[in-house]
């Protein structure tokens, strides 16, 4: 098979996937259904984009409607950043200052305009010189600018939206905080295959751009199908926190030059405050909810959440996520040690403890006691 053809068909393969998966997101019912549209239009962007490769421009308003869609790349970081935000935050909502990532596109297709659009050049005569016009370069380097500032941006909101997660939720699920981590990270490999495409087209060798353009298009297709396999597995990996919860280290008071007696008497009520809290979880077991929320612990022992959210992520030098853990580890490491509860499974008990997830007990256990849960049990 020809290269050509080859690279044609994979990239048709790979339209018709993506445009499946944007049906599907588009479709499929969900409580975030912003994130899923804005994530269906970025396939539908890619699946544009991906087009070029069997496009034909045999005459010159088909040229100028190929140029214009190949500035649609342009709107897919942005689509990507903004359906991370949605993802991450449930409270996100769209608003009119997002059209401010358009600008990118309108700028470059304005810049086309004198020299491209409006050129009246023979075809043959004009071609030729496309690829080293100033305005073709302008938008290389645009897309390169353009995908560091936003791939830079999402890595900021994924560790941040971890941060406030640790700090306000004792969910030991963070799946959704990976799985975009992962796709990030992939983007960022298959972007850096894209770069180098791009400067072999300038090398001069031909076959290794038309073999570079054909592993592009593989990558793009195996991307778009492992999106698909997650979406079928894990249909709940949109979870968002509130964007108006703030980190424990925005809301410390600033400090001052307090007297030794001051200091003192605020040490003796965070350590009142410390000793209440430890008895109330010891007592009660709210941590057996798997999906206790520094708000609703809050509300149960009667301290403002944000006077508990530095009490704990700050006096007590610990995530609101590690601290509930390592009530839940311990209720387990009693009752793998309880000859009379040896008939329960490791399943059992992580439930029964307020783990919601095999992985997640597993590796909690392990961070506390060095041992797996069944070779703690052994070992008792």
């Amino acid at each position: 098979m020809d290269k050509l053809d080859l690279l044609q068909g994979i990239a048709r393969i790979s339209v018709f996937v993506s445009l499946l998966l944007a049906f599907f997101l588009l479709t499929v019912k969900t409580e975030n259904k912003l994130a899923n549209r804005l994530f269906a239009w970025f396939f539908i962007f890619s699946a544009i984009d991906l087009s070029g490769f069997f496009i034909d421009t045999s005459t010159r308003i088909e040229l100028n409607l190929e140029i214009f869609r190949a500035t649609a790349c342009l709107f897919g970081m942005p689509l990507f950043y903004l359906f991370v935000l949605a993802v991450c935050y449930s409270d996100f909502r769209l608003k009119w200052k997002h059209l401010v990532h358009a600008i990118p596109f309108v700028v470059v297709n304005l810049s086309f305009l004198p020299r491209i659009y409006l050129n009246d050049t023979d075809l043959e005569t004009f071609l030729p010189s496309l690829n080293q016009m100033a305005e073709i370069y302008f938008i290389q380097i645009l897309i390169e600018f353009q995908y560091a500032f936003y791939i830079v941006s999402v890595f900021l909101i994924l560790k941040k939206y971890r941060e406030i997660y640790m700090e306000n939720y004792a969910n030991a699920s963070t799946s959704t905080y990976k799985w975009l981590f992962q796709i990030t990270c992939v983007f960022l490999a298959a972007h850096f295959i894209v770069a180098l495409k791009n400067i072999i087209r300038y090398s001069g060798f031909r076959e290794v751009f038309l073999w570079a353009n054909v592993l592009v298009g593989s990558i793009a297709l195996f991307i778009t199908c492992w999106f698909i396999m997650k979406a079928l597995k894990h249909p709940e990996l949109f979870r968002g926190v509130n964007s108006k919860l703030k980190l424990t280290k925005d809301i410390l008071p600033k400090k001052n030059e307090n007297t030794i007696e001051v200091k003192e008497h605020q040490d003796e009520v965070v350590d009142a405050q410390i000793s209440t809290l430890k008895q109330y979880m010891a007592e009660k077991e709210p941590f057996l909810d798997p999906s206790l929320t520094i708000q609703e612990l809050a509300n149960q022992i009667d301290i403002p959440v944000r006077d508990l959210s530095v009490l704990i992520n700050h006096k007590m030098d610990q995530h609101f996520f590690d601290f509930v853990n390592e009530y839940r580890i311990q209720k387990a490491m009693n009752i793998l040690k309880d000859e009379s509860k040896s008939q329960l499974t490791v399943l059992e008990i992580l439930y029964e403890v307020g783990f919601n997830s095999k992985s997640s007990f597993n590796t909690s256990f392990k961070k506390y006691t060095n041992l797996t849960p069944t070779a703690y049990r052994n070992a008792s």
